[in-house]
């Protein structure tokens, strides 16, 4: 594998007759640490679908992890690929405990059955799952957890295979502030760690990009408008351009806040 962990060419994705990608260039290098912005119906989950190689183009070509999409096979590709969204939560088949549920990442499944794990496996799942601040709930079944338990325990899982690339999809939405400010708070220390995988997120808001994240894209109608160094692409221009809305923007501790101006 090059340097480069993602590489997309001018990728569309056409879907009833609506254009959802649009000419989408974008390369990801090994390292960086990448958030995804805009506002609702940009294209940002369809974008992160094809990075996770779930999602083909309808045209250009894509390279994840030096591997052409259409020309690989894709089931080989996936476990090098951690994925943490709601479309995985929505899978966990009901009463699946959070141990489990890490345990099978290790063979990209959902549910557990007959596989064998040792005890570097257990071992492995329960300290992602302390790091997260989850250790105590590794009998509790998914179902029964919180809106921030769930998404803390989705990283765990998708960071057990010790994936290339980590795909985090809106890993703040739905949690309440102290919530949010917590599990931003681990974010920013896995985006401090040298050994941690490439890491694109998913938001919508900018206040919820953790300290640590290097580089920025915005969508906005399926176009990627801007790119770059995050302090370079996170400008009121930038982002007013983005939301349609004159944004004030500044940065405090590592951490970005957007208002309207009025």
């Amino acid at each position: 594998m090059t340097g480069e962990v993602l590489h997309l060419r001018r990728v569309g994705v056409r879907r009833g007759g609506a254009d959802l990608l649009r000419e989408v260039t974008w390369t990801v290098n090994e390292n960086e640490r990448w958030v995804i912005v805009g506002p609702n119906g940009a294209g940002k989950t369809t974008l992160l679908q094809i990075a996770g190689a779930l999602l083909h183009p309808t045209s250009g070509s894509v390279a994840i992890l030096g591997e052409e999409l259409g020309r690989t096979d894709v089931f080989e590709l996936r476990p090098r690929i951690g994925i943490a969204s709601a479309a995985v939560a929505e899978k966990v088949p009901a009463g699946e405990t959070v141990i489990d549920l890490v345990l099978t990442a290790s063979y990209a499944i959902l549910g557990r059955w007959q596989e064998e794990y040792d005890s570097l496996d257990l071992g492995r799942a329960v300290e992602l799952l302390e790091a997260l601040g989850c250790a105590h709930l590794i009998r509790r079944r998914f179902d029964t957890l919180s809106e921030g338990e769930r998404k803390r325990v989705q990283i765990a899982r998708a960071l057990m295979p010790d994936p290339e690339l980590l795909l985090l999809d809106e890993p703040a939405a739905g949690l309440d502030l102290g919530g949010r400010e917590d599990l931003v708070a681990r974010l920013a220390r896995l985006a401090d760690d040298p050994a941690a995988p490439t890491m694109v997120m998913v938001t919508h808001h900018v206040e919820e990009v953790p300290d640590g994240f290097t580089h920025a894209l915005l969508l906005r109608g399926g176009q990627a408008i801007a790119q770059g160094k995050v302090d370079e692409v996170f400008t009121a221009e930038r982002l007013s351009e983005c939301f349609g809305l004159r944004l004030g923007v500044e940065r405090q501790d590592g951490r970005w806040y957007a208002r309207a101006v009025r």
